[in-house]
């Protein structure tokens, strides 16, 4: 096992009718910036039960943060920020507000002339404008990290940030909130929860004997309760171990002391720049073509996945391997997400050479040991098709 740090600040309240606690979480004299995406949380009551917990605190309101959270919207907002001299921020949404409130909270304290910057020199926030979040969408685990992913329309990029200073100060989690969501929305979530934890694990064997069992645990828990939450959000029981699942997917514990992958988000994150797919979406587009692609480097760790979370207890490694990799893909269908590149636009082609050309241009690297170059990620993306 690696060396590591941990810390996470993150408070996280959970449960049954906890969104009214929000008044004891804000200090009385914050200047509060309310963000919102859509407008969902009108028609939910959700707004409604932030609003009551927020009667005597000073907020004002900034909604509209598109599920790619858009650079030039959230300038928008932080210019409401300082106008208004906001003190404090909360975000109530799913993983798109919570990362527009990251950025947001790392912009108002920035002294540089462009905010974009903070992601194209990788300027990590050491301390930011302190906010906390009511989440709305499990999936992301933004509730409880300190990374974002920002999208910028014009130059079509998505780009990732962080620092220790973004860590929400708290974050609220009332697993009754699904109720409200699109069943598109779920398998999305699920999805992108799955996703994230194989982002940690499929790597290479370094004897991380309780990190492995984590982060099986996790998968195994996604795929239990999966069946349920798409058939009946309103399973308090199912709902509250996909949201939890969704937070420990990301939120720091399974990655330490371990190697990380992170291609296959940095592959997909193209994708929803270029054409606009859902994030999750473009995840299980990538996933197969990335571990075929990488199946030697990878085939120990796809093995005992095989074994741990599908049960697969017949065969070689290479055939546990093999066939782990179609069951992960059998779970997207599943949840009625395509794997295909083509299943969601006709204008594919070109797509794997604009990737590399990106990769080529940034100077990355990518993969556990950054081994995979950005000719490596054309091939991928290309059989991905």
């Amino acid at each position: 096992m690696n060396n590591f740090e941990f810390k996470n600040p993150t408070k996280i309240i959970f449960g049954k009718d906890t969104i009214e606690q929000l008044k004891n979480e804000i200090p009385s004299d914050a200047k509060v910036l309310l963000l919102y995406g859509g407008g969902s949380i009108k028609k939910n009551g959700i707004y409604d039960q932030v609003k009551t917990a927020l009667a005597d605190v000073n907020v004002t309101e900034f909604g509209g943060i598109p599920a790619n959270p858009e650079y030039a919207t959230l300038m928008d907002a932080l210019k409401i920020i300082k106008d208004e001299n906001i003190t404090y921020l909360l975000a109530v949404g799913g993983g798109s507000v919570i990362d527009g409130t990251k950025f947001l909270s790392a912009a108002a304290v920035y002294d540089g002339d462009t905010p974009w910057d903070i992601l194209t020199k990788n300027i990590r926030t050491e301390k930011g404008m302190p906010f906390g979040t009511v989440l709305t969408l499990p999936a992301t685990g933004s509730e409880m990290n300190s990374g974002a992913v920002i999208t910028r329309e014009e130059t079509k990029e998505k780009l990732a940030m962080g620092g220790p200073g973004l860590f929400p100060v708290f974050s609220i989690l009332d697993p009754q909130v699904i109720t409200s969501i699109p069943e598109r929305q779920l398998a999305n979530g699920l999805t992108d929860a799955f996703t994230h934890v194989l982002e940690q694990y499929m790597t290479y064997p370094i004897g991380a004997l309780l990190q492995d069992r984590f982060a099986e645990s996790i998968l195994q828990t996604l795929v239990e309760v999966a069946p349920t939450v798409l058939k009946d959000p309103t399973n308090y029981q199912a709902a509250s171990n996909f949201m939890w699942s969704c937070t420990m997917a990301l939120n720091g514990l399974i990655q330490k002391g371990v190697p990380g992958d992170w291609a296959i988000h940095m592959m997909g994150h193209e994708l929803t720049a270029l054409f606009g797919i859902d994030h999750a979406r473009t995840l299980a587009v990538i996933t197969p073509s990335h571990y075929k692609y990488n199946f030697e480097a990878k085939k120990e760790k796809l093995a005992q996945y095989g074994e741990r979370v599908w049960n697969i207890t017949e065969g070689s490694t290479d055939d546990k391997a093999y066939e782990a990799i179609a069951k992960t893909e059998a779970f997207f269908h599943q949840l009625g997400i395509d794997t295909k590149l083509s299943d969601y636009t006709k204008d594919y082609e070109g797509t794997a050479e604009e990737v590399a050309k990106r990769f080529k241009a940034r100077g990355w690297k990518l993969g556990e040991r950054q081994a995979l170059m950005p000719e490596d990620a054309e091939k991928i993306v290309k059989m991905a098709y």
